[in-house]
Parts: structure tokens; sequence; C-alpha cells
């Protein structure tokens, strides 16, 4: 069976995809919104600043990325643009902030990022917003 056509009709393809989202989604949201509260409460702000723009920056850009697209991510909406941005954000976690670490501090952002690499590859699913939309302007002929 081929999984990457997006004309089959494979049922369980999309189940496990809706159930891979949610999971994923809400797993991501664990550690998105502590830092969302850490950006809300108005301390002072330490943070990984990876590209010099300051970790206020720094942490609004983790946030919307943790937080905003995780919360898109489960709904199906706007998926692959917001798997961009998770897939960023794992590569520079992995690879960036925890490069010097030990395989233990990194493995978990190394799942995070081979999980939404393949997401990236097959797509929402028909149990999202996207596909909803998609049809939507199939039938109308945008």
């Amino acid at each position: 069976m081929n999984y990457f056509n997006s004309n089959s009709s494979s049922v369980p393809k999309d189940i496990i995809l809706l159930a891979v989202r949610v999971f994923v989604g809400f797993a991501m949201l664990s550690h998105g919104f502590p830092k969302l509260q850490m950006l809300l409460e108005g301390g002072k702000i330490e943070f990984f600043d990876f590209i010099g723009l300051g970790p206020t920056v720094t942490l609004v850009l983790a946030v919307i990325a943790e937080f905003v697209c995780s919360i898109l991510l489960i709904l199906g909406l706007f998926t692959r643009i917001s798997l961009g941005f998770l897939i960023f954000t794992m590569a520079i976690a992995a690879f960036v902030v925890h490069g010097a670490d030990p395989f233990e501090k990194r493995e978990m952002s190394l799942i995070y990022l081979s999980v939404y690499l393949l997401l990236m590859a097959f797509g929402a699913g028909k149990v999202s917003v996207d596909h909803m939309i998609e049809k939507r302007k199939r039938a109308s002929d945008w």
C-alpha cells in the first residue's frame, strides 16, 4: 500500500495521522505552555538566544512554535506551515541548544523532530481542517 498516495481512501491511515497529530500536539503544548507563562509573567527573561535577537524575541518565537503551532497541528490547520516552524525549533533544540550535551538530553527533541518530519511527508490526513478547506475549494472551484 502506498501511503504517500493522497488519492487512496485509507481510513486507518487517516485515523493514525489524527492520533499522532493530537498526541504529539498536546505533548508539545506541555513544553510550550510554561514558556508562554514565562513570557506573560513579565519578569526577567532568561532564555537561549541562538540568533542574536535577544532572549525575549527568541522566547516569543519558541512560544509561537511550541504553543501556537501545536494547536494548529492538533486541528490540522495550516499543518505543513506549522510543521515547518516545529521542525526548525526541534532542530535548533537538538543541534544547537543541546548540541554539546549527551544523547539523553537531545533524545526528546530528536524524537519530536522525527515525528514532525514524518507528518510533513504524510500530511494532515483527511480528518483535518486542511482537508475540509481543500475539499470545499475543489467543490466550489475557487
